[in-house]
């Protein structure tokens, strides 16, 4: 398998990973026909003899091709196509990416004004570490675990407990989302640029910039969740090593 360019939401290329090149190539067959709906796929050790790539890397492509709302996985009985076309509206866990979108909409951007009055400087203190850690991560799941933190911390800082619950409630939702994100829209460095412009807000204790920096933050993460489910173009049979995200 040949290394091969994608774009980000800005539109720079980037290496796709072997997981995002199987998912596209399973994708592709599945919206060219080759598997039908109601076809079972072929197990998974024959997909990873077919395109040469380990059963941790087949098993997340497995799995993003069912977000997408392509397949479904029946317990002993294997996966199974259920459309021949990706969802607009992925879910991730209990919620879809719409629901999760509007609510965060509606609680994180006030609530990082909240936070901006209302810090301590332990929050700070804390939210700075935390984005330092994250600038140095290379591994996508320790990422996505402090990704979400994050996020709780934030709600943490603005000093209402229920602010906080409604993260934790959505908590399991967003880290599905946030490592989607990050194997399929190369989002991390992108998002820890959006993180920082946060902090930096709440440092200079600035309403309307935390605020404005959260919604900037969001509307990304919206894009790129539209970008990925777009159909992808048509790179016929051949899948790709997986290189850097």
């Amino acid at each position: 398998m040949n290394l091969s360019d994608s774009q980000t939401a800005g539109g720079i290329p980037r290496r796709v990973s072997a997981m995002e090149a199987v998912l596209n190539h399973l994708r592709g067959a599945i919206e060219r026909g080759e598997y039908a709906v109601g076809d079972k796929l072929p197990s998974e050790a024959e997909l990873c003899r077919r395109l040469e790539v380990s059963r941790p890397v087949l098993r997340e492509a497995l799995r993003a091709l069912q977000t997408m709302g392509l397949t479904v996985s029946r317990t002993g009985k294997g996966t199974f196509v259920v459309s021949d076309g990706a969802t607009a509206d992925p879910t991730f866990g209990d919620y879809s990416a719409s629901d999760l979108l509007e609510v965060r909409r509606h609680v994180e951007i006030p609530v990082a004004g909240y936070a901006a009055v209302r810090r301590t400087p332990e929050d700070l203190d804390q939210l700075s570490h935390l984005l330092e850690r994250m600038e140095q991560e290379t591994d996508t799941t320790a990422w996505v675990a402090m990704d979400t933190l994050f996020h709780l911390s934030v709600a943490q800082a603005a000093r209402n407990p229920v602010f906080r619950r409604v993260i934790e409630e959505i908590r399991d939702a967003l880290a599905r989302q946030s490592a989607f994100l990050n194997e399929l829209g190369g989002r991390r460095e992108q998002a820890n640029r959006e993180h920082r412009a946060i902090v930096e807000a709440l440092i200079d204790q600035s309403e309307h910039d935390a605020a404005e920096a959260m919604e900037h933050h969001l509307a990304r993460v919206e894009s790129t969740l539209t970008t990925i489910v777009r159909p992808p173009h048509d790179n016929g049979p051949s899948t790709e090593r997986e290189g850097p995200v």
